[in-house]
């Protein structure tokens, strides 16, 4: 049973941040190109990032549980804090979410409150950043810890 969450804590893992990579790093220049602007990109984003985020939710209760199982094999309160740190910001990050929303007209598509939705926008990247180094941070902490407890 503890491979089996192994293995399912990475695939979520994966489909959520390796998800989040890709869409940052390739989707959206290429989405851009292709729809002739930033603008149009965006609208398709509001959409994508509403599945990233449920993805995250899912990967963390995946996680939560994983370390819960793994407590008495030295799960660290480094690693409870980071997890803590990681659904924050999803929390944040859903709220943002809904706040750039309102600065949106889809059926015009057009960004009714430019001002707001750049302020909105910059700190959703901040906290996505924030969050993606966290997971990188746990990932580590917890390979580490499962290694550790496969040497002994």
């Amino acid at each position: 049973m503890r491979l089996f969450r192994q293995f399912l804590l990475l695939v979520s893992l994966m489909f959520w941040q390796g998800g989040f990579m890709f869409y940052g790093g390739v989707v959206v220049d290429v989405g851009g190109r292709i729809l002739g602007s930033e603008t149009q990109q965006g609208f398709i984003t509001q959409s994508v990032t509403n599945y990233l985020n449920l993805a995250g939710l899912v990967c963390l209760l995946v996680w939560t549980e994983q370390l819960w199982h793994e407590r008495k094999r030295g799960v660290t309160k480094l690693e409870w804090g980071t997890l803590i740190v990681m659904g924050v910001s999803l929390a944040m990050l859903a709220g943002i979410h809904l706040s750039m929303d309102q600065s949106l007209d889809s059926v015009a598509v057009n960004v009714i409150n430019p001002t707001r939705f750049d302020i909105n926008h910059k700190l959703y990247i901040g906290i996505s950043s924030l969050q993606w180094l966290a997971s990188l941070t746990l990932l580590f902490l917890t390979l580490q810890r499962w290694n550790a407890s496969h040497s002994k």
